[in-house]
């Protein structure tokens, strides 16, 4: 029901900029520009969990995208996912150098899941939203790509508000897996773990590490068809993102939040 009112308002009420607040625009340009105007980069946090992907982000976790990402996320501003899936599909496309997929099959943008009562307290499933709107417009562009969200959690964890890197790698580890049936749909293509923000990391090396495991491999990312897993995200730590933009493909970027 909560999230039935929640499609049926975003349509008749009257909307506010969610990154700023400018009234009768869901989001004006100028935050529009601040989302996916930029150049998306390679980040990494610090320390670097072992086995996670290269990841690309669309841009700097704060102000309009932190406005606009909680706006989606928190309160239900459902109309947001167009603008994100925009964001994250740059972020998708800069990992692949702007190309094709090509040889590998169609890109397949595997979101990372929310815990289920978060879902439920929320109405909705931002991240599954985004990944499809992400789809959509790489389809736009000319890219096969689907979003395939073949992952869930197999245990309950704790909030990851609040943890440290060790903590949160401590938390997730194991508790990913596959649906039924996922290998099948991973086999199609070339996987993009999506998420909408990377804080250390540990998240989305947990997905890789169940991707591997899924794909009949032993867990590493590297395990899965038609070559390494990749991942991008909407946003980061504004440290991670600003540094990466003078840095070389092999530098160490201060990125955790």
């Amino acid at each position: 029901m909560r999230g039935w009112w929640r499609e049926i308002s975003g349509l008749v009420l009257p909307a506010s900029c969610g990154g700023c607040g400018r009234p009768r625009v869901e989001l004006c340009e100028e935050c529009r520009a601040d989302l996916y105007g930029g150049m998306p980069r390679r980040v990494r946090p610090v320390p670097e969990p072992s086995g996670l992907p290269v990841v690309h982000a669309a841009a700097a976790y704060e102000n309009t995208v932190r406005a606009v990402l909680l706006a989606h996320k928190e309160r239900g501003a459902l109309g947001l996912a167009g603008a994100l899936g925009t964001a994250l599909a740059g972020a998708v496309r800069a990992g692949a150098g702007g190309g094709r997929a090509g040889a590998a099959g169609a890109v397949l943008l595997v979101p990372v899941p929310s815990a289920r009562r978060a879902v439920a307290a929320r109405g909705h499933d931002p991240m599954r939203r985004i990944a499809l709107a992400a789809a959509g417009e790489l389809r736009r562009r000319g890219v096969v790509a689907r979003a395939v969200p073949v992952l869930r959690q197999r245990r309950a964890v704790f909030d990851q508000a609040g943890l440290g890197a060790r903590q949160r790698r401590e938390n997730l580890a194991g508790a990913l897996e596959a649906v039924a049936g996922g290998e099948r749909l991973l086999a199609a293509g070339q996987v993009v773990l999506v998420d909408d923000l990377l804080t250390t990391g540990a998240s989305l090396t947990e997905a890789a590490r169940a991707i591997g495991a899924a794909s009949g491999g032993d867990g590493g990312c590297g395990s899965v068809p038609h070559g390494r897993v990749r991942a991008a995200v909407v946003a980061v730590s504004p440290s991670a993102f600003e540094i990466n933009r003078n840095c070389s493909r092999t530098c160490n970027v201060a990125g955790s939040e």
